[in-house]
């Protein structure tokens, strides 16, 4: 069994102030006087599938209206990689459909609690619901939705994705042949610069590890002078001067042996003073040392200066480090390549486009067989439902015309066809203006394709215009019927087809205190029999028994 609608609240929308409607599985009728406000249920599931309204629908005094949906059912996990794709929670068994209107015109929609746009509630709807009647949300007008149910009744849908597989291939390979087709002259610009960029990278022999050691050594490089004159005057402090630091300790250390000769206590003294003029010595010679390096030849601080230079350089124009620079350089050559290889290949992207020509054209063919062979049977199949619902002598075609250019869905159009009278031309779905006529052909089609028909939920709206009699009894039976692979709601005026749905309920209108209120409630048992009966037109006993009868009849059909 497919999903289910299983909850609807509606608040604060035209007559409704407050309802919370749990729905079953199967065939459910929807009846109540005229003006009850039966419409507004239609009304509030059209604003859930993504329909455009303004304010006046929201209730006198409230400031917010809000409708709300609750779908349940594994199969919904189908729908989970359109919602990801949308940005929205995918549904686990549950998926929660909400829109609020504003009184300030600040209208919000939601699914699974995330917040979407009108157009992506308008697709999911699409996949959720079919509402024919007056208010027509439907799915079978699309000739792409005709051509998909074609398939599914052919059992074509593997033919058709195979199909889809190699057209797509096509696609992707002619367009990629046309980009490297472009005009000469942008190409030639192109490849000069590529040929630039590769060439002033390559002749830099860049290698990442070389930028902070050459950085660190242009650094002292260029600060070499200042540098000399501190460490000189150091070594000059310590050592150079006439009153240098170890001159004058020199001495100290002859006064500090003097001591130690007459106070052997002092010994420690003296050798602390030793170590330390060993260590100032040290440092002297290290320092001189370290002067004699950093005088470095002129070239080779220029040679410092331009290979920073060239660092500096090519990061700014192809990246912020030299691993960055040099995967620019390794993309552009690619590419450089690619293009000086074009006329190998264009070769080979023609090569493969012929052979996924030929792939492409022997899924179509396959697939078309498949849609051909189906065709007269879907037509003969829907031409005996429609007899069924009272037209005696109407015609019915599946029409497919081949179209000289592939494309997405293959390489038929499909046209369904109708003449509800004999001498009448068959005319498309599209064309047909009689709401009573199209909704009793979808009932037809519907029936054909219910087991390969995917979306759940089935709405019509007073399909029941200008009908009754057996008539209507076949119209009761086949929503029964149709209710064993969807949920069907009917909002009705015609009894036959209130006693076949296996739940009933009727919508209300009272006023109270000064109020005017619709409400909605199940009838069942003797309050379904008496609804059945006011449906007849009384309360009579023969109504009564009538409605009893109808009843019977519908739990058998």
């Amino acid at each position: 069994m497919p999903a289910v609608l299983h909850l609807l609240r509606i608040r604060n929308l035209a007559l409704v102030e407050q309802l919370e409607w749990e729905l079953q599985p199967g065939f459910t009728a929807i009846s109540g006087e005229t003006g009850a406000g039966k419409s507004i249920i239609i009304g509030a599931l059209q604003l859930l599938l993504g329909e455009r309204a303004d304010k006046s629908l929201i209730r006198t005094g409230a400031e917010l209206c809000t409708v709300e949906a609750v779908f349940a059912g594994a199969e919904l996990t189908r729908l989970n990689a359109a919602l990801e794709e949308a940005g929205v929670e995918p549904c686990a068994g549950e998926l929660i459909l909400k829109r609020t209107l504003s009184a300030t015109g600040a209208n919000r929609q939601f699914i699974n609690g995330s917040p979407t746009t009108l157009a992506v509630l308008k697709s999911l709807g699409d996949e959720l619901v079919d509402l024919h009647g007056p208010h027509d949300h439907q799915s079978l007008l699309a000739p792409e939705r005709q051509l998909a149910l074609l398939d599914s009744f052919a059992h074509a849908d593997a033919a058709r994705t195979e199909y889809q597989k190699h057209y797509r291939r096509r696609q992707a390979l002619t367009a990629e042949h046309a980009q490297l087709s472009t005009a000469e002259m942008v190409r030639e610009q192109e490849l000069d610069l590529l040929r630039h960029q590769v060439h002033e990278i390559r002749s830099a022999k860049l290698d990442p590890a070389e930028e902070e050691e050459i950085e660190s050594r242009y650094k002292l490089a260029s600060n070499r002078k200042r540098l000399i004159e501190l460490a000189g005057g150091v070594v000059a402090r310590l050592a150079e001067a006439d009153e240098s630091v170890l001159t004058q300790l020199a001495e100290t250390q002859r006064l500090l042996r003097e001591l130690e000769k007459i106070d052997p206590a002092v010994a420690e003294f003296a050798t602390s003073h030793a170590a330390a003029v060993v260590e100032l010595d040290e440092i002297s010679r290290s320092l001189g040392k370290y002067v004699e390096r950093l005088d470095l030849d002129p070239q080779q601080l220029t040679a410092l200066e331009q290979r920073v230079s060239t660092f500096e350089t090519l990061k700014r124009k192809y990246g912020g480090s030299l691993a960055d620079v040099i995967a620019f350089g390794e993309r552009a050559a690619e590419r450089m390549a690619k293009i000086e290889g074009r006329d190998a290949e264009l070769q080979r992207l023609e090569h493969e486009i012929n052979a996924t020509r030929d792939t492409t054209h022997r899924a179509a063919e396959a697939l078309r067989q498949l849609r051909t062979k189906a065709a007269p049977k879907l037509s003969e199949t829907v031409r005996k439902n429609l007899r069924d619902l009272g037209f005696k002598q109407s015609e019915f075609q599946v029409q497919l015309t081949p179209v000289p250019e592939p494309r997405l869905s293959g390489t038929d159009v499909l046209e369904l066809l109708f003449s509800p009278n004999p001498g009448e031309p068959l005319k498309p779905l599209r064309s047909i203006a009689s709401s009573g006529e199209i909704s009793r052909l979808m009932l037809a089609i519907k029936s054909s394709l219910a087991a390969q028909d995917a979306i759940p939920l089935l709405i019509f709206d007073e399909i029941d215009a200008n009908v009754g009699g057996e008539i209507a009894n076949a119209v009761g039976a086949k929503m029964r019927t149709l209710a064993e692979d969807h949920q069907v709601l009917c909002i009705t005026h015609l009894p036959q087809v209130a006693a076949a749905a296996g739940s009933h309920f009727v919508v209300t209108k009272e006023v109270s205190a000064g109020r005017t209120h619709s409400d909605l409630h199940e009838v069942s048992g003797t309050s379904r029999r008496a609804e059945i009966a006011r449906m007849l037109g009384g309360q009579s006993e023969s109504a009564l028994e009538h409605a009893a009868t109808l009843l019977k009849g519908g739990r058998r059909s």
